[in-house]
């Protein structure tokens, strides 16, 4: 299983150099055994039961902060999906529940990115109004305008936060 026949040569084991060939081949055996090596410290990390729930609440902690991130980072221009996507993708490599998560939401992000691109012209500047609208909101919200005005020497009271 996963061997290939590339150019009438077998390619079974990994290469010890993980050099490629003549004609450029690069088995998949080496991706492997770096898999099977983080494996098997993972492996070594779950049988100390100390370690390994030190272990699963740093992945929690990481990937809830990249995950909190990726959702405040969402309306604005830039890869907030992908932020979140890394975020589920971190907490799913020791949660079942944020796996089954990150598969579900990714369903849905495509199936929204498919309906999208196939909606009007006006629907598309519906779509950049709304996250124009959120991005100023959440700008003013913060304080940035009020910061940004005392720089400059113009103060005024509809540029302070609400908060």
């Amino acid at each position: 299983m996963g061997d290939r026949v590339v150019g009438e040569r077998h390619h079974g084991a990994p290469q010890e150099s993980g050099v490629p060939d003549a004609d450029g081949f690069r088995p998949i055996g080496i991706l492997e055994e770096a898999e099977n090596k983080w494996r098997r410290r993972r492996r070594r990390i779950a049988a100390n039961t100390s370690l390994n729930l030190a272990y699963r609440i740093g992945v929690g902690f990481v990937g809830t902060i990249v995950l909190a991130a990726g959702i405040v980072a969402i309306p604005y221009p830039g890869p907030g999906w992908l932020i979140v996507f890394a975020g589920l993708g971190i907490l799913a490599s020791e949660f079942a529940w944020a796996h089954r998560m990150l598969h579900w939401i990714r369903a849905r992000y495509d199936r929204f990115m498919e309906w999208f691109s196939h909606r009007s012209v006006f629907v598309k500047a519906l779509g950049v109004l709304f996250t124009t609208i959120v991005v100023v909101a959440t700008l003013w919200v913060l304080g940035t305008f009020d910061l940004l005005g005392t720089w400059v020497g113009l103060e005024q009271s509809w540029l302070e936060s609400p908060l």
